[in-house]
């Protein structure tokens, strides 16, 4: 029996000029920042002038899988081999671009990102560990990302940015008394 576990080779971030937002690749397919540097300004000259704004688009580049969608002034990319399926690299992209919404309160921007880029990195790891898919949905990320617990009673949507410090708080405090 053969098993098959979908990998993603990178998560691309960029603003509205092809610089680096948010970077974080999981294979050694390009070796050395140059080679990175340079895929990602590859992706960024063949797929900026497409109108990947309201959903996301798929293309094979450089005989890799690329999924991006657009908003305001960044770019998100995902990356697979070019024989993932489409369809699930396409569902870490809008599981990402859905999560960063959620924790951003829609307000998703060069400037939220780079004021919230923890948020950005923890969204990555919880949905992506080593090139393996870990989770797609928007909702269990964002919360996870915010240590939000089964209990609570205001979902994560709804509480304002002191609301979510308290409760990050107080999961703190309880974890240091266990």
């Amino acid at each position: 029996m053969d098993v098959s576990i979908s990998l993603v080779k990178n998560v691309i971030l960029l603003d509205s000029e092809g610089k680096r937002v948010a970077v974080k690749y999981f294979s050694d397919d390009w070796p050395g920042l140059s080679a990175k540097l340079a895929f990602e300004k590859s992706i960024f000259t063949k797929t900026h002038r497409t109108g990947a704004r309201s959903e996301a688009e798929i293309g094979l580049l450089d005989g890799y899988i690329v999924v991006y969608k657009f908003i305001s002034d960044l770019h998100f990319y995902v990356t697979g081999g070019e024989d993932e399926n489409e369809i699930i690299v396409a569902t870490v992209l809008q599981g990402f671009f859905d999560a960063v919404s959620l924790l951003l309160r829609n307000n998703v921007d060069k400037k939220n990102i780079l004021e919230n880029f923890d948020l950005v990195l923890l969204c990555l790891d919880e949905i992506v560990d080593g090139g393996i898919i870990l989770e797609t949905d928007a909702n269990v990320i964002a919360s996870r990302v915010a240590m939000r617990g089964a209990n609570d009673d205001v979902p994560l949507s709804e509480q304002t940015i002191s609301q979510a410090l308290a409760t990050a708080k107080e999961h703190f405090a309880r974890s240091l008394l266990k």
